[in-house]
């Protein structure tokens, strides 16, 4: 995962009105996970510092200690040139209303270009009045469950910030780790498979009737190549047959060396493979390791 400039500052983040130290510390928290430092408190109702914010910040610390308090809104994006005020209902006015992945993507070429950007949160149970919303250059809202729109502050700071820290990758669809490289194996080794499968099921009286089995050898083959399954994937398929084919309720793992085995091992090796396994591991002994 890579920004496009890691010393780009994000926007700050102001609270109006704050009711709990505890929200106050999962905004914080939400902040430190996307990588924003500035958060703003404009007369949080509890008062500041709060032991109770920075328990809940879960060792955001540097967010919480770096946080400013004000009286007003007014002073509290004095020095901002451009505010995005958040709200979950439609309001009046003539401001631009933009999506949260539309707004960060405004917030980012802002401060490329050296501007000062905040997004204003409202009180945890009504938001942000009208004179508030009227003191931002626009609007940002989310695309929310109409019949159940209100969010929680630390859920509506988390997915600003999300978006915010999404802008700023090379690719949108970037994460943090990837899984591994699945290589396809070379096609020996599935056909090896195929052709072990074709023969258990063979001997298991499968291919009825006789007449259909090339046809379904033929759904078996496109089943198992759709996947395209790695040397690895394929060890353990390989595995998980021969067990199956080798070895029964009668002939458990560990009591010798079955006879399906002994025939395979003699196709594959030559007669004295199978005739010297078969010889020096008796029914009680435990069976030898397989080879796939």
């Amino acid at each position: 995962m890579k920004a496009t400039d890691s010393k780009i500052t994000g926007p700050v983040i102001v609270l109006v009105e704050p009711q709990l130290g505890e929200n106050i510390g999962m905004v914080a928290r939400a902040m430190a996970n996307f990588g924003l430092a500035e958060m703003r408190l404009v007369a949080p109702r509890d008062g500041w510092p709060s032991e109770k914010a920075r328990a809940a910040a879960s060792k955001a610390d540097r967010v919480i200690d770096a946080a400013l308090m004000f009286d007003d809104l007014e002073s509290a994006v004095a020095d901002l040139n451009f505010v995005y005020a958040t709200t979950a209902r439609e309001r009046d006015g003539f401001k631009p209303v933009r999506g949260p992945v539309e707004a960060a993507r405004t917030l980012r070429q802002r401060i490329v270009a050296g501007e000062r950007t905040g997004i204003l949160f409202g009180r945890e149970r009504f938001g942000l009045y009208n004179e508030e919303i009227a003191r931002a250059d626009e609007i940002v809202t989310f695309p929310v469950n109409p019949a159940f729109a209100s969010l929680n502050i630390a859920q509506a700071v988390l997915l600003m910030s999300y978006e915010w820290m999404k802008s700023g990758l090379e690719s949108e669809t970037e994460t943090a780790f990837s899984g591994p490289e699945i290589v396809p194996a070379e096609r020996k080794h599935l056909t090896s498979l195929l052709a072990h499968l074709e023969e258990a099921l063979d001997a298991r009286g499968y291919f009825r009737p006789a007449a259909k089995k090339p046809k379904m050898v033929d759904n078996l083959r496109a089943v198992m190549t759709r996947p395209g399954f790695s040397e690895a994937e394929i060890k353990v398929l390989r595995g998980v047959l021969a067990s199956l084919d080798y070895f029964s309720p009668k002939e458990p793992r560990g009591s010798g060396y079955p006879e399906r085995k002994s025939e395979a091992d003699t196709q594959a090796h030559g007669a004295g493979e199978g005739a010297r396994k078969s010889s020096a591991a008796p029914r009680t002994s435990r069976a030898p390791r397989r080879e796939y």
